[in-house]
């Protein structure tokens, strides 16, 4: 019965599982990362970070207890030498699983396992990051002050200690400045009156002497048709004589 077993058997007899683990625990450590299935990742993950928790302390008894597990020489030695003082500070967590997607065939799950402090592009991007914290908005107790925050504060204070004389001057001015453009505007609207009014002026002298020219002409038209009235009856009476 598999009563209270919480492991996967990944298929195989106890025999075939404890060596197919050591070989790939052993393939780990030589080669820093391995492809296999996500299944597979999983049980060795936890067949081989035990191992390396108990590489930091080298002794001769603890290389043989984890010689007892992998089988193999060189294996140990790597782990020893290279990869016990990278992980020395690390606190557990020493692989990683990333999913590559589905096998073609079977359609198994596959990904990667790798050690944590061996993937380069993955240690500087977490370098790059700057840990950010929240904080709550308490009542102000025990509050330190930032730098940032005490300029500020300086700021306010200089702005707040000016004499009341230099205010009063900045007053002063600003309504000098504002009488002085209030002039200025009403000087151009008098201005831009005062030429309405030549123009108002020019045009009524135009008006006018157009005005005056018409009736000179209907006058000089008038008196010579009288005078064309006139001869006309005196040729008639010097006909009739």
């Amino acid at each position: 019965m598999r009563h209270r077993k919480g492991f996967n058997h990944l298929g195989r007899t106890s025999a075939h599982r404890k060596a197919m683990l050591s070989n790939m625990a052993s393939s780990l450590i030589l080669h820093k990362r391995i492809t296999t299935t996500t299944a597979k990742a999983k049980a060795l993950r936890s067949y081989i970070e035990p191992l390396i928790t108990k590489s930091k302390d080298d002794t001769t008894h603890s290389r043989r207890v984890v010689f007892s597990y992998l089988k193999n020489k060189f294996a140990v030695a790597e782990l020893f030498r290279e990869v016990s003082p990278k992980v020395m500070e690390r606190p557990g967590g020493y692989t990683r699983i990333l999913k590559t997607g589905n096998r073609l065939g079977d359609n198994a799950e596959m990904c990667i396992i790798e050690l944590v402090d061996y993937n380069e592009n993955m240690l500087e991007d977490t370098t790059k990051k700057t840990k950010s914290t929240r904080r709550r908005r308490g009542s102000g107790k025990g509050k330190t002050e930032t730098p940032a925050a005490a300029k500020a504060q300086d700021k306010s204070r200089a702005v707040a200690d000016i004499p009341a004389d230099e205010e009063d001057i900045q007053s002063v001015t600003d309504e000098g400045v504002m009488e002085d453009e209030t002039s200025t505007s009403a000087s151009g609207e008098a201005a831009d009156d005062k030429k309405a009014e030549d123009k108002g002026e020019e045009v009524k002298a135009e008006v006018a002497e157009t005005v005056s020219g018409a009736a000179m002409a209907n006058g000089e038209a008038e008196t010579e048709v009288k005078e064309e009235e006139s001869e006309s009856v005196d040729k008639e009476e010097d006909k009739k004589e």
